[in-house]
């Protein structure tokens, strides 16, 4: 295979994100999957190459390996913290949301807010695709254009902890 090495600033498609309203029983259901702590073991790239990259405008995605990020359901507020000592590490605080389609779950959404939970950057924030979502681990996708081709990034959560 043939390595291909490329900077690449990931901006993902920045989104305005609404509050919502009352929730359907079948996204209640996606959100309470969230709550909890789960770890960021693997991001990787659909297809072929190595590519570097900035995720949600932050840190290498190679620093994301190995976060800690923590849901709470019921606010929708949350946090991800990077641990890598070779990055810069610390919380960073977000409001998240799920949005399904026909019970579905189908876009995670999160923005980022201060510790008082007051939006930053003006309410825009980041949208994945979620592959998929259980009690114990979940998969997310972002496609971004290299070169005018598309490519895959690929998040894999397991769960650690669950809201207590």
């Amino acid at each position: 295979m043939k390595i291909i090495s490329k900077l690449i600033v990931i901006t993902l498609g920045f989104i305005t994100l609404s509050s919502c309203g009352s929730l359907s029983k079948e996204n209640r259901s996606s959100r309470d999957l969230l709550d909890g702590t789960w770890e960021l073991t693997e991001v990787s790239y659909g297809g072929e190459g190595y590519f570097k990259s900035t995720m949600f405008n932050d840190v290498d995605a190679k620093c994301f390996e190995g976060s800690e990020w923590f849901f709470r359901s019921n606010n929708s507020t949350g946090y991800y913290n990077i641990m890598d000592p070779e990055c810069q590490t610390g919380q960073r605080f977000i409001r998240w949301s799920i949005q399904d389609a026909n019970g579905v779950p189908t876009k995670f959404t999160f923005k980022f807010t201060d510790e008082d939970r007051k939006d930053l950057y003006g309410g825009v924030g980041f949208a994945m695709d979620i592959v998929s979502l259980d009690p114990s681990s979940m998969v997310l996708k972002t496609t971004v254009n290299v070169e005018d081709s598309p490519v895959d990034l690929i998040y894999q959560f397991n769960k650690t902890a669950a809201l207590e």
